[in-house]
């Protein structure tokens, strides 16, 4: 397996990252997390589609936007621990005195539309793992 690296530094760069993508002929796309990508989702999950490029996401927005897949921490999870955090300061708890936690829940959505508009078959046992299959 060769891994490629494309950079995108800005909303620009995504489509120009997509067609280096096909024409470096490559088998698969992971979106890393990114404020760029997070910032323009519907553009990035369309040209994955377009470019008929199984594509695997960080976040399950992205499997619900049409993209292919996505595997992550839960940020439905995340933002409930939040939730837990803002009500101990709010009570007087110092934010120096919390503990850093790290994410303890993570999901894998498929999107089996996506996966029939580019052709692409998902094994029956592979789904059965998913936390959430959209179809």
């Amino acid at each position: 397996m060769k891994i490629q690296y494309l950079d995108v530094l800005g909303p620009k760069d995504i489509e120009t990252a997509f067609r280096a993508a096909r024409k470096g002929r490559a088998g698969a796309v992971f979106v890393l997390v990114s404020a760029v990508f997070n910032s323009h989702r519907t553009q990035v999950v369309e040209l994955a589609v377009k470019s008929q490029l199984p594509a695997i996401f960080y976040s399950a927005e992205y499997a619900e936007l049409g993209g292919l897949m996505a595997h992550g921490a839960s940020y439905t999870d995340l933002y409930r621990r939040v939730a837990t955090y803002v009500d101990k300061i709010l009570k007087g708890a110092k934010p120096a005195d919390l503990p850093v936690e790290q994410p303890t829940k993570f999901e894998l959505v498929f999107n089996l539309k996506t996966a029939k508009q580019i052709g692409l078959t998902i094994p029956p046992n592979v789904l059965a793992r998913a936390d959430k299959v959209i179809k």
